[in-house]
């Protein structure tokens, strides 16, 4: 062959560009795969994004590894400033000019939360319960929404204390913590009742429940708004939480709540200037209808509400006909002016071989979605 037109041929065969910005690349040969995009907007206006490590050959069984990336252009470069050991599953938000990550401190294991107080270079390492050891025991969530209302924080999550197979075994709770408290004390955090699910509820198919939102209703309550998994999808779950954040309660018979993109993780915030609730998450076309709804995740779709109840899909924001090695999945996402900035976990081709699987991301990109109150792009 001669040797140009080998080398049309090696530029041609080379894997292009998931879409969007590269933030962090992990070839499937190394054993670990990308997970818990998180991202957050400092009061200077530098954009902060994380995500965790998991897979056979990660630590995540016994100690997450965070890795910690700022931007200073609005996105269009990014570096890393923090590798965080001991985290997983984990939020990043902005609180009363400090910088937190709050989640797991690995797979199914204690409640953390670390402060940051130069932007993400430098954490608090948890060390007992009065210094971001919140609660012991067998814990889930994903980077699931911080949100402050009546004069309190609430984040959403699960434990594993409510059957023997996954799915089953997540029981939904909420935890609360006063405003102006010091979160790394966990006497200052209040943790609901844990509800498990019900296998009878939606004719059977209900699987479970997990990756809830903290969301402040129209009348000023908290709910936990979470995934459902069943094989067709379509439906979340509305749980109620008391003002106090105590008592966490669901009735089946209106709690359900028809949602396109509840088979798998998404990201709920309310927009003050469009008076409605909007989220990023995967819908399902109708040629992959077939497939069980948790494993479709090859499209993803901005919705809004104006009451959490009734749903519609604006527009759809990304996508790829193969569902099976492709993938934007575990989005979160920030509102900026009259955009929205979005962290993806991202399956798609590379110069080793590709994602392991759909669900084995090799990617975290980022996003932006312009004048997304827009109907069309």
């Amino acid at each position: 062959m001669h040797p140009s037109v080998a080398l049309i041929a090696a530029v041609l065969a080379a894997a292009a560009p998931p879409p969007g910005v590269v933030i962090d690349h992990q070839p499937a040969s190394t054993g670990e795969y990308i997970g818990s995009p998180s991202v957050a907007v400092l009061s200077d206006g530098t954009y902060i994004a994380s995500h965790d490590l998991f897979g056979p050959k990660s630590g995540m069984r016994t100690e997450g590894v965070t890795r910690v990336f700022t931007s200073h252009d609005h996105g269009a470069t990014w570096r890393q400033i923090a590798e965080v050991h001991g985290q997983f599953w984990s939020t990043l938000f902005v609180h009363l000019g400090a910088l937190y990550l709050i989640g797991t401190r690995g797979e199914y294991g204690d409640i953390v939360i670390r402060r940051s107080g130069d932007g993400g270079a430098h954490w608090t390492e948890p060390t007992d319960e009065t210094n971001g050891v919140l609660f012991r025991g067998r814990y889930h969530c994903a980077p699931d929404p911080v949100v402050e209302s009546g004069g309190r924080i609430w984040r959403a999550f699960e434990d594993r204390e409510g059957g023997a197979r996954w799915g089953e075994w997540f029981r939904a709770m909420m935890l609360s913590a006063p405003s102006d408290a010091d979160l790394l004390r966990a006497s200052n955090w209040t943790k609901s009742n844990a509800l498990a699910r019900d296998p009878s509820w939606l004719g059977g198919e209900f699987g479970g429940w997990l990756e809830g939102n903290a969301v402040v209703t129209r009348h000023g309550r908290i709910v936990d708004f979470l995934r459902v998994d069943t094989q067709h999808g379509g439906k979340t779950a509305v749980i109620d939480i008391s003002r106090d954040g105590r008592t966490a309660t669901f009735d089946p018979r209106t709690g359900f709540v028809d949602f396109p993109a509840g088979a798998s993780k998404f990201t709920i915030r309310y927009g003050q200037k469009s008076r409605r609730y909007w989220t990023l998450g995967n819908v399902i076309g109708a040629q992959f209808r077939d497939r069980a709804a948790g494993t479709v995740r090859n499209e993803l779709a901005l919705l809004d509400s104006k009451d959490l109840r009734h749903w519609e899909i604006r527009r759809i924001v990304l996508e790829h006909p193969d569902p099976l090695k492709h993938a934007f999945q575990y989005v979160d996402w920030q509102f900026d002016g009259g955009d929205i900035i979005a962290v993806a976990r991202t399956a798609w081709d590379d110069d080793a071989g590709g994602a392991h699987t759909y669900h084995d991301a090799n990617y975290l990109t980022f996003h932006r979605i312009r004048n997304f109150r827009k109907r069309r792009p």
